[in-house]
């Protein structure tokens, strides 16, 4: 399950570290097996009465471990499925345009989770969030954030009810943003940014000022922590 087609045939991913293994046991997901060490058990034997578990020596840990470091515990989780449908058109939705760098999109997931977005949309080519990196970076925020992977386009074509705000160079600065308590934010690739495809869904462009002429770019991650406390600064000053 450190590659992708293991994980894909088997519908399990990994997750390591006591906080992710933690926020996981205390979620809906489902938990296949959990290895730890003996001394991790002692310590967490109130939160693991209901897994397949096992002790593993630290060495042994080691060995099975996606990490250079490895952590106490360990378990393997069954992936979760969701699909349009499960979106709740009330709420606030964060939609990532081919996000490749898993650590980003880990981030980009605890960031959502901080500011209460429970929903991110993908494209298909956004890494997959069963990597071991982008379950690492949101460091247990991805038991929180219903992860939903689909065709951009043919979900924004259904979907009119709500504005499509998108993240741009150039466009209205985020302070000026008109964000609703419903809106869509679009945060597009690392390089390229959004895709040409889905501009003609963006309701409004919006800008991150820049005070420095030599920076050509924010990372997508910070990019999208400045915007999510932007929206969330905006919809409860209107409340």
């Amino acid at each position: 399950m450190h590659q992708k087609k293991f994980r894909d045939e088997s519908k399990t991913f990994i997750v390591e570290g006591t906080k992710s293994v933690l926020e996981l046991l205390r979620s809906n997901l489902k938990v296949k097996a959990l290895w730890s060490t003996e001394n991790w058990a002692k310590t967490h034997k109130d939160n693991i009465l209901s897994c397949h578990f096992n002790t593993l020596s630290l060495k042994e840990m080691e060995r099975i471990s996606t990490l250079k470091t490895p952590q106490e515990s360990l378990a393997i989780v069954e992936i979760p499925v969701f699909s349009v449908c499960d979106i709740d058109n009330s709420a606030p939705l964060l939609i990532l345009d081919a996000i490749r760098d898993p650590g980003n999109f880990g981030t980009i997931i605890r960031t959502a989770d901080w500011f209460g977005i429970t929903q991110i949309l993908a494209s298909p080519d956004t890494v997959e969030l069963t990597n071991p990196k982008t379950i690492q970076a949101s460091m247990g925020a991805f038991a929180r954030v219903k992860i939903i992977y689909s065709d951009l386009a043919e979900y924004l074509t259904k979907r009119n009810d709500a504005p499509l705000f998108g993240t741009f160079m150039q466009g209205t600065p985020i302070s000026q943003g008109n964000f609703s308590s419903n809106s869509m934010i679009l945060i597009g690739n690392e390089a390229n940014g959004i895709s040409d495809t889905l501009l003609p869904f963006i309701t409004e462009k919006i800008s991150i000022p820049a005070h420095s002429h030599d920076t050509e770019s924010l990372n997508a991650s910070i990019a999208t922590a400045i915007v999510l406390y932007e929206f969330r600064r905006n919809s409860e000053t209107k409340c």
